[in-house]
């Protein structure tokens, strides 16, 4: 018997190949996890961007209708759409029902009479706002920005 051949050298090799996946499997689920929390990360971010933006063009509007079209106007700059598409027109037609939320959440009570109590829900508007986009595309919304906006070069004449 050699010793390159004993059972324990087996055993302990064995021991090696096992701890060598553990490691990767661990390493795999960490990344894994990591991607996810990252993309969690800037969800919110995006998130709490956005609905700023929305809060401060909904605040002030003299109607839930001027409200709700300068919250369309923002979100459509905040994508850079200059342009209408059916898919586009959906996504500003579900998400008018946010901006509602927002301006209905934002106006004085004497404004809007009634209307302006706990049971305005701008999260939960937002949520179901999520909730449709994801069934409608099959991805989370706030991937619409991560498109890369190429920049224009500056000519001078």
């Amino acid at each position: 018997m050699t010793v390159a051949t004993a059972p324990f050298l087996d055993y302990l090799k064995s021991a090696t190949a096992r701890a060598d996946a553990d490691e990767t499997k661990l390493r795999q689920e960490f990344s894994q996890r990591l991607n996810s929390i990252e993309q969690d990360r800037a969800f919110a971010y995006r998130r709490y961007n956005l609905m700023s933006a929305v809060a401060d063009a909904a605040a002030g509007a003299q109607s839930e209708e001027i409200a709700v079209a300068n919250v369309l106007a923002a979100l459509r700059t905040r994508l850079g759409w200059d342009s209408d598409s059916e898919a586009r027109s959906a996504i500003l037609s579900n998400f008018a029902v946010v901006g509602k939320t927002v301006f209905l959440s934002l106006a004085p009570p004497e404004a809007e009479a009634g209307e302006n109590d706990s049971s305005v829900d701008v999260v939960a508007a937002l949520k179901d706002f999520e909730t449709w986009y994801a069934g409608k595309h099959g991805s989370p919304f706030w991937v619409q920005f991560e498109n890369y906006m190429r920049e224009t070069p500056v000519v001078d004449f």
